[in-house]
């Protein structure tokens, strides 16, 4: 695949982009694909499946877990632990 046609996914919302991986993961598990279009779905399964981890990162960077003071009142708010 050239540079020029690599599939841009870089628009689709998480919920789009999982719903068009998961149909391609059907049509290939299918196997009623010809090899030509197997390859190119495969390969905007690729683009599909980094963007949603890009995705998915970045959410996770945002979380953050509510602070409580000795009274169980909000007191702020820190980083989410990652364990």
């Amino acid at each position: 695949m050239t540079e020029s046609a690599k599939p841009d996914v870089s628009g689709l919302s998480f919920e789009k982009a999982v719903a068009e991986l998961e149909s391609i993961v059907a049509r290939l598990e299918r196997g009623d694909v010809a090899l030509d279009e197997s390859i190119e779905i495969y390969e905007r399964g690729e683009a599909l499946k980094k963007h949603c981890e890009t995705l998915l990162s970045a959410a996770e960077n945002r979380i953050e877990k509510i602070r409580l003071d000795r009274a169980g009142k909000p007191q702020g708010v820190e980083p989410l632990d990652s364990a």
